[in-house]
């Protein structure tokens, strides 16, 4: 019996494969580099506030 909210490899592979599909090999590095600038603007951002609350 498997565990909900454990994801393997095959699971891993099949989502890999299924946005390949629909997204297509030019989009994905396009969308890679939106996600990545979005994960650095949170960062910052929780960054900031540590930097406000630090302040007060």
């Amino acid at each position: 019996m498997q565990t909900l909210g454990f994801i393997g490899v095959p699971e891993i592979l099949i989502i890999l494969l299924i946005v390949l599909l629909l997204f297509g090999g030019r989009k994905i590095p396009e969308l890679m580099r939106g996600l990545g600038k979005g994960v650095r603007e949170y960062k910052d951002a929780v960054e900031e506030d540590k930097d406000t609350e630090k302040e007060a």
